[in-house]
Parts: structure tokens; C-alpha cells; sequence
């Protein structure tokens, strides 16, 4: 199975850091981010790795010529003229990807997710299935009791968004998306006939097309996960790649 490695963001919330190389490369425990989810991801038997770039393109390039591709066949996505997000990334790599599922994973997610039974558990007619958990956040995915994505809310906000009229998000289950998902071949397809193209939100495609193509969660047990956007997560990415080593827990 192929897997594609979002590693183009700016990584402005890990500023001043990402002011000289990109948030691909910001080590935890002296091992970049890049290395930590492609090694995960090639242990998963997940081969090549597709990665897409933008912020300090040549950099990561130059990196994984040293790591001589994380032992996996590494093909990269360069995207120089703007960042296409992650709809849009996918879209721009479909030479890459096309006619197989992939997993596709954000370079800044460190969990304890095992892979291969994840991959294994998700629905075979899904278009796409998504990693979720009920951390606490703002912004949720709205799913039915099947588990099948309906819609989108911000709390704060109170914005609902859904391809099925008169959603009531009080009747859905919430829960986050951890930022890894298996996506089938056919997605493509899907973005043609919706006439998505340039740069888009892979959670917009999701949520457009959901009511004709459907998209599940999955949630898996005991699951632990880290989003490492900022300076201040730093520390905690230090302790959870060493759990023994601290008294402190991470429950996200």
C-alpha cells in the first residue's frame, strides 16, 4: 500500500523554528518529524511514500536523500508555486497514487495508532475512512450512529455544515479528526465529477460529497495522539515519545 506524508505546511505556529527550516524537519528527541511518521508508516508495511512539499522544498529533499528514503521508496510532490492544502496536495500527487487505496498521514501527528489494524478494520466501501477521537476541541466532524460522516460544527460558532438537509447536529456523534485517513483509488474519480481542482481542504471534499460517497470514522481503542503545531507542544512531544521517562500523561 502507498501512503502520502503531508509535509508542505509553512509551520507558522512553530515559529521562530520553522523560520529556518521546514516544520517537517523540527525534531523531537533529535529525530524529525519526517522520519518519526515515515518510519511508522513503512513498519505498517507502507511502501512507497508519497510527500508532498512547499516550505523549504530542498531541504526535506536533501533530507531524505541522507536517510536514504527511510529504507522505503520515497517519491516527492513538490508544490512551489502555492500550497494546495490538503484536498488539493492529494489531487496535485494523483500520478503517484491512483488505482489503489492509500493511507494518508500530517507530518505533525505523533499517536500510538496501530496501523495495521486500522487499515485492516476500515470499511471496504468507504471512500475514505477517517481516524477520530473525542478529544476536547471546538471544531467537530458530525457522524450517525453507524459511524458515517454527516456533517461539521464549531461549537463556538454554532456554523453547521452538511451535505443532508435539515442536519441536527444534537442527534450526531462528535468527534475530532486525528489527521490520518485511508483514502479508496477511486477518490479521484469523485473529485472529477465534483469538478474539485487547484487548492482545496481534503475535510471540504469530505463534506461535499459524503451524502453520495460515504466517509466513516473510526475510532480506535486506547488511542493517544499528539498534534505538534506549536512551541509549547514540543515538550509534551518529548514525553510522549518517552512515556517512562515522565510522570506526566498525555489523554488528547
Amino acid at each position: 500500500m502507498k501512503g502520502m506524508i503531508f509535509a508542505a505546511g509553512l509551520g507558522t505556529r512553530l515559529k521562530p523554528l520553522t523560520d529556518t527550516m521546514p516544520k517537517a524537519l523540527v525534531p523531537v528527541d533529535d529525530v524529525p518529524l519526517l522520519k518519526i511518521v515515515a518510519s511508522r508508516l513503512k513498519e505498517a508495511g507502507i511502501d512507497p511514500l508519497i510527500i508532498n512539499t512547499h516550505h523549504f522544498a530542498d531541504q526535506i529533499a536533501d533530507y531524505v536523500r541522507q536517510e536514504q528514503g527511510f529504507g522505503a521508496r520515497v517519491l516527492l510532490s513538490p508544490e512551489p508555486e502555492q500550497l494546495l492544502e490538503t484536498g488539493g496536495g492529494i489531487l496535485h500527487a494523483r500520478p503517484f497514487l491512483e488505482g489503489a487505496p492509500f493511507l494518508a498521514h500530517n507530518v505533525d501527528i505523533l499517536s500510538n495508532l496501530d496501523l495495521r489494524t486500522f487499515i485492516a478494520q476500515a470499511r471496504p466501501d468507504a471512500l475514505s475512512t477517517l481516524v477520530v477521537s473525542e478529544r476536547e476541541t471546538n471544531r467537530y466532524l458530525l457522524f450517525g450512529p453507524d459511524l458515517r460522516l454527516v456533517g461539521w460544527t464549531d461549537l463556538r460558532t454554532g456554523e453547521v455544515r452538511s451535505p443532508f438537509q435539515n442536519l441536527d447536529p444534537k442527534r450526531c456523534r462528535k468527534f475530532a479528526f486525528a489527521g490520518i485517513h485511508l483514502l479508496s483509488g477511486r477518490v479521484f474519480s469523485v473529485m472529477d465529477d465534483f469538478g474539485f481542482q487547484g487548492r482545496f481542504s481534503i475535510i471540504d471534499f469530505y463534506l461535499k460529497v459524503a451524502a453520495d460517497h460515504p466517509v466513516y470514522g473510526f475510532v480506535p481503542d486506547g488511542f493517544r495522539m499528539l498534534d505538534v503545531g506549536k512551541p509549547g507542544s514540543l515538550e509534551q512531544a518529548h514525553v510522549f515519545a518517552n512515556p517512562t521517562k515522565s510522570t506526566y500523561i498525555c489523554n488528547l
